[in-house]
């Protein structure tokens, strides 16, 4: 017998945030650990786990996904579930919801026992309960390593450094080493939100407090190659170990999904530009731009000249904005507005795309990278800004000009910016940095390595 060789198989359960673009990340990571012949419990509520991608049959039986209803609170929309389902200013209601499975998880748990619970940053109220089951518990931060690092310290002499948003425009006290990441002043506004208690009671910084001395570890969706200084950083700060998984590329084929009967018909509008000469446009499911900022995005694109795919997915929380009158008509003979489900992974991958106008979500960022397209950044919310600061320090994309103090941009911006990336001589720095970027994004071997020693990682805990 060689059982002394063999690690015990593990269950694992994940618990990510109401938000797909942490639902996402969390789901790639547990079909890896199950690939590695772990047993993965996925929790989240009904109507989430139904909008999942379908799981690869591969790996299906080892993942169970778990549904544990979300309790009605009070000013939360009917058949609310995730952020994509709320406007902005709804989602602490959501929070308020997501406290309320504190119960059912702490039977899932008694029940279950799994070995570890990967969570987010949301339920400050769990390391009570895994603490009184033994059960290990750690962090996974969606964001990447600078992000979390420009939160800083956790202590109150840290944030207190932090009273007003013009705080937040400069490089934090405790970055050693020359850095421009900082937020605007018109996204320092915004991000007061973080800091400050909401409706469900605590703040999210409390949050993040409470589960990151609660964690054994904390997991990150990044690589050294990328931001080797940053992981380093980010240990000190915390004082815990910090392991990152890779970037949890998705694979093309497996984004083929029922929805992909769009496929045929946007395949065929692709294959009608030339390589590379096509910018793709999409800000994500849950940014509601003001009818003002589409209305000269839209007029920016059309005056830039440039062949367009704009994948215009709205929201269920969305407030409905209208594209400028005669639009699509004046744009038809090379631009396209879809409002349908589009793959995104599917349309990066294409050849006749050459740049990715992106609100710098971290997972789109991972997508446009595998692919090395040159990315046209416009930020709105949370760590977007910061993914920004970050990617413009490689040189890796360009953000549309704005006004510091409202973040109002206009159409002579992004015409400019859009003709730069795509077409200008001046910036072909950003399409070859883009391109030297599939050099880590698109290295698969890479990317599974990480996984391997994070699953080693979590088997020898538990030995």
């Amino acid at each position: 017998m060689n059982s002394m060789a063999e690690p015990k198989k593990l269950h694992i359960a994940m618990f990510p945030w109401l938000a797909f673009g942490h639902i996402i990340p969390f789901l790639e990571l547990g079909k890896l650990i199950a690939r590695k012949g772990h047993r993965v419990s996925f929790i989240s509520t009904p109507r989430n786990i139904e909008r999942l991608p379908k799981i690869p049959l591969d790996v299906a039986p080892l993942i169970t996904l778990v549904k544990l209803p979300l309790p009605h609170v009070e000013n939360l929309p009917e058949n609310a579930e995730a952020t994509i389902d709320v406007p902005y200013h709804k989602i602490p209601c959501l929070k308020k919801a997501h406290d309320g499975l504190q119960q059912p998880m702490s039977r899932f748990l008694e029940t279950e026992a799994p070995d570890w619970v990967i969570h987010d940053f949301a339920p400050y109220w769990l390391p009570p309960i895994t603490t009184k089951l033994g059960i290990s518990t750690a962090y996974f931060s969606i964001f990447n390593a600078s992000t979390i690092c420009f939160i800083g310290p956790i202590t109150d002499e840290a944030q207190a450094q932090r009273s007003e948003p013009k705080h937040f425009i400069v490089p934090p006290t405790w970055v050693p080493f020359p850095t421009k990441i900082a937020y605007r002043l018109f996204e320092a506004n915004k991000i007061f939100d973080i800091i400050e208690e909401n409706v469900s009671g605590v703040s999210d910084l409390f949050r993040f407090k409470t589960l990151l001395s609660g964690a054994e570890f904390m997991a990150i969706k990044t690589c050294t190659e990328l931001e080797d200084e940053w992981v380093k950083l980010l240990g000190e700060i915390y004082s815990i170990p910090v392991i990152p998984v890779g970037l949890l590329p998705p694979s093309a084929q497996e984004s083929v999904d029922n929805k992909d009967s769009n496929w045929d018909t946007i395949v065929e509008l692709l294959n009608k530009q030339e390589k590379g000469s096509l910018v793709y446009i999409a800000l994500g499911s849950e940014i509601q731009p003001s009818q003002e900022d589409f209305t000269e995005l839209a007029f920016g694109l059309e005056q830039s000249g440039l062949p367009f795919f704009w994948a215009l997915r709205k929201g269920s929380g969305s407030v409905a904005v209208e594209l400028p009158a005669g639009f699509e008509e004046r744009t038809k003979d090379r631009g396209v507005v879809w409002t349908g489900w589009a793959p995104q992974l599917k349309i990066l991958a294409h050849e006749s795309v050459g740049g990715f106008l992106t609100h710098c979500g971290w997972s789109s960022v991972t997508e446009a990278f595998q692919f090395g397209r040159a990315l046209i950044m416009l930020p709105f919310l949370g760590d977007q800004g910061l993914i920004a600061r970050f990617l413009e320090e490689k040189q890796a994309g360009i953000e549309v000009p704005r006004n510091e103090q409202d973040g109002s941009f206009t159409r002579d911006s992004v015409a400019e910016t859009l003709r730069l990336v795509m077409k200008d001589e001046k910036g072909k720095i950003y399409r070859d940095k883009a391109k030297e970027m599939t050099t880590i994004f698109g290295d698969r071997d890479l990317q599974y390595r990480y996984i391997d020693k994070f699953v080693e990682f979590l088997e020898r805990k538990n030995l």
